[in-house]
């Protein structure tokens, strides 16, 4: 199946320009139309130069219009795209009822869960895990929201290896990056890649010789220069949505593949270590 390429726009997208993202927009909103539109005339509909164009497909590195053309329809007719799919789009303000919110929550959720699929690099998944299984200590690391979600898997690993870490303080993070040595791991979740204190986290982990993995959304930013094995998870939210879940459910179905894996690499271990675990708190579920 050829790679999703409109999924690959949005997950470049922190990359272009301004005027790049013009583009961007219009593409993702009007795939099918694009197909049948010259340089110019979707220069001109984006109200950009046609350089501006040529600049974003030597972003998505394709060699010129027609290669990105050709590029695009293949990706569509690989994933069976249509231009039906998607019509729920974002949350409106005024006009949708509770039944059309919660059917747009729900196809936002499960938008979210398949784009990170499509975005698996199985390589980098295996480099992850390999990683994982050689790590000393495991250090999960998060801000804000994401903080939950590292939370969620330090509390999810835990069950089954006992050296894995997390603290919900900043200060107590950036204290635990800046002590990491070779051979520990340190698992970094965040959505945008360039929250100031978690690229200070990933800096100083990577400064201590630790292995960062990065659980984000865009393939380029702040957080990814100090990253070793970049993971991508896919989540786009509306104006609407903002705080929505959609983006921490796909940081956990990559928390949940990666969890799924070192168990079953490490079966006779960590069954006993889950044994021990289950007993121990029996009486507080």
């Amino acid at each position: 199946m050829q790679e999703d390429f409109l999924t690959k726009i949005r997950s470049a997208y922190n990359q272009f320009t301004k005027a790049e993202k013009k583009v961007a927009d219009y593409i993702l909103q009007n795939p099918d139309q694009v197909l049948f539109m010259s340089i110019s005339d979707l220069a001109e509909t984006c109200k950009v130069g046609d350089t501006s164009v040529f600049r974003f497909c030597k972003t998505m590195n394709v060699k010129g219009y027609q290669e990105f053309k050709m590029t695009l329809s293949l990706s569509m007719r690989g994933n069976g795209k249509d231009s039906k799919e998607g019509e729920g789009g974002n949350v409106s303000l005024k006009d949708d009822n509770i039944a059309e919110l919660a059917g747009k929550v729900l196809e936002e959720t499960i938008d979210s869960i398949k784009e990170t699929h499509s975005l698996l690099d199985f390589n980098k998944v295996t480099e992850a895990m390999n990683a994982l299984s050689k790590a000393k200590r495991i250090l999960f690391f998060g801000v804000g929201a994401s903080m939950l979600t590292a939370m969620k898997a330090m509390n999810k690993f835990h069950r089954i290896e006992p050296k894995v870490y997390c603290s919900e303080m900043v200060s107590q993070q950036l204290m635990s990056a800046a002590t990491m040595e070779r051979g520990d791991v340190a698992v970094i979740f965040s959505y945008s890649g360039a929250t100031r204190d978690i690229v200070e986290i990933a800096k100083l982990a990577k400064e201590s010789g630790a292995t960062v993995v990065s659980i984000t959304r865009f393939q380029k930013s702040e957080l990814t220069e100090y990253t070793d094995i970049l993971l991508l998870s896919g989540a786009n939210v509306g104006s609407l949505q903002k705080g929505s879940t959609s983006a921490e459910i796909s940081q956990l179905f990559l928390v949940d593949i990666m969890y799924t894996e070192y168990y079953r690499r490490h079966y006779e271990y960590c069954n006993q270590i889950l044994e021990k675990t289950t007993v121990a708190i029996k009486d507080r579920n």
